[in-house]
């Protein structure tokens, strides 16, 4: 069994954001104060051969016209999805209630990383992440996102 074959078995619930999502992410610091908000579309996609288990396709897009794109493609060893990209590096794992978790260190901003929690509504079109994040151990923003389930 190689590598994507275990990963679609170990982590079913991944495979359930499979698709293009919509949505608006809100970031506060610690008194709950909005310092950004912007919408954002979201392609997650599993391919079934080659490197990468896992692929996101992120575009971000402000009121006041900015935008903002990425790829983050992800391999699948040890029962974790991984990452080690330009901007951030860690992993993810899913547990037995289907909540999909991140560790991401952040290699743009020393000393950054944050924690990141996917829930996905019973309805399997609406989820929430939440995102806690740390500077030298010091939490200093939460980011909020609301997405839903388009294609």
């Amino acid at each position: 069994m190689n590598n994507i074959e275990t990963f679609r078995r170990e982590m079913p619930a991944m495979l359930l954001h499979e698709g293009v999502w919509e949505g608006v992410y809100t970031h506060i610091d610690r008194d709950a104060a909005v310092i950004d908000k912007h919408k954002v579309r979201i392609r997650c996609e599993f391919p079934t051969s080659g490197e990468f288990a896992y692929i996101q396709h992120n575009h971000f897009i402000w009121e006041d016209g900015r935008e903002y794109k990425a790829c983050l493609p992800g391999v699948y060893q040890n029962g974790r999805l991984w990452w080690d990209l330009e901007a951030f590096k860690g992993s993810a794992w899913e547990t037995k209630d289907n909540l999909i978790l991140l560790n991401l260190d952040r290699k743009d901003d020393p000393g950054s990383n944050f924690f990141e929690i996917i829930a996905m509504g019973s309805d399997g079109k609406h989820r929430s992440r939440t995102w806690h994040w740390f500077k030298d151990g010091e939490l200093f923003k939460r980011t909020l996102c609301d997405e839903w389930k388009v294609e």
